[in-house]
């Protein structure tokens, strides 16, 4: 291992220590762990996932008409008792 020193602010200070506290590790191995997940080009599950329903957003707005009716389970019937039983 290499030694390094960089300069961070206050809030990357204490966002970094917060971080590893709640982790259980040091700040250097959270920097250590962000840089390799960037330098790996490993992407972030959230904005992968919102990248996802924005894209598939409006996919099956012509849809109706291709989909076969529901049948009749009585899940209906079911969650409307449950909902006239509530206090």
């Amino acid at each position: 291992m290499k030694r390094t020193n960089i300069y961070l602010d206050e809030e990357q200070a204490e966002l970094l220590d917060s971080l590893a506290h709640s982790q259980g590790v040091s700040r250097a191995e959270i920097i250590r762990r962000l840089l390799d997940r960037s330098l790996h080009d490993e992407v972030d599950d959230v904005a992968v996932g919102l990248a996802a329903i924005d894209e598939s957003f409006g996919v099956l707005a012509d849809a109706d008409d291709e989909w076969p009716e529901r049948r009749a389970s009585g899940r209906e019937d079911h969650l409307a008792r449950m909902w006239a039983a509530r206090p």
